[in-house]
């Protein structure tokens, strides 16, 4: 597959991020506007669900991680870091089994070339016991970091059984935006959405509001999450909101079926809907150009 470049920059409405163009086929695009030394990139990737099981939905259960793994390894460039926004494993009430699940998650990212590798929990992970097993080995559920300019915010809201964030954890948020300089460069990082996208499917958190009136006087906030196993794109006023695809298994559009349940395999069209993305940053700019990514590296 051979795209020159003046089609593919039509194709991408993008510049100077990499995308998989076919299965260990890579383009680097715009040579020449390259990003500047502060510019960078990484990969988002959610809702893993290790530990599912039922071929009718994903026949590859087993293997999909580890492809996906595979396909982040394969990028000519590779990403300052990568995050994986919740939902890592699929949940269960035996204590001892989410253990275990989490144990061979951590051991198959490993294998990613990339060593600065953050997470945070998704429901599955934390919902039933607070996050206490995700904490035994990941240590935290929110926290902040700063990379070349840009302040990275992980909230959790998912430990708390209400699907709220929590009296605790917003003031701790307060606390760390009243330390931030008015035009920070701001990247929120969740795992459900900090709005109302559909509550009857759990697709929302109760207190994000609270959230995102402390983000509000910021102009340059963007937020990135999980939970819907879809693209998804989203305003509140000026601040973005952009869904992940998952993982493991595609979910419907939002209200578009009575009931919430997994998309079942195509065999005609096996891992449709299932991909990770690679989020290219100008700093500058406080802009994110998103590259989406099938589950084996290939443009979708």
């Amino acid at each position: 597959m051979k795209i020159d470049r003046r089609e593919f920059l039509k194709l991408a409405g993008l510049g100077s991020v990499v995308f998989v163009a076919g299965p260990g086929s890579l383009l680097n695009v715009a040579e020449a506007a390259k990003s500047g030394k502060d510019d960078f990139f990484f990969v988002q990737l959610s809702d893993t669900h290790w530990g599912f099981a039922g071929p009718a939905v994903n026949p590859d259960a087993a293997g999909i991680l580890k492809k996906a793994v595979a396909a982040v390894n394969s990028l000519t460039n590779q990403p300052d870091f990568v995050m994986f926004t919740g939902d890592l494993t699929h949940v269960t009430e035996d204590e001892k089994e989410r253990r275990k699940r989490l144990s061979e998650f951590r051991n198959i990212v490993s294998e990613l070339k990339v060593k600065n590798v953050r997470f945070m929990p998704g429901e599955h992970d934390a919902g039933l016991d607070e996050g206490k097993a995700f904490k035994e080995f990941f240590e935290t559920t929110h926290y902040t970091f700063d990379h070349k300019g840009v302040h990275f915010i992980v909230l959790d809201n998912v430990s708390d059984p209400t699907s709220s964030i929590g009296e605790t954890q917003l003031a701790w948020l307060r606390g760390n935006l009243k330390q931030l300089d008015k035009d920070a460069r701001i990247v929120v990082l969740t795992h459900r959405p900090l709005f109302d996208l559909y509550p009857d499917w759990d697709w929302h958190t109760r207190d994000g509001s609270k959230a995102l009136d402390m983000l509000m006087p910021f102009p340059n906030v963007t937020v990135f999450y999980g939970h819907i196993h879809q693209e998804h794109h989203h305003q509140t006023g000026h601040i973005a909101h952009h869904a992940a695809k998952g993982l493991m298994y595609p979910l419907p559009a939002p209200g578009s079926v009575p009931k919430k349940q997994p998309v079942p395999w195509d065999d005609i069209a096996p891992y449709r809907g299932l991909g990770f993305r690679g989020i290219n940053a100008d700093v500058k700019k406080a802009k994110y150009n998103i590259a989406e990514f099938g589950v084996r590296g290939e443009l979708p």
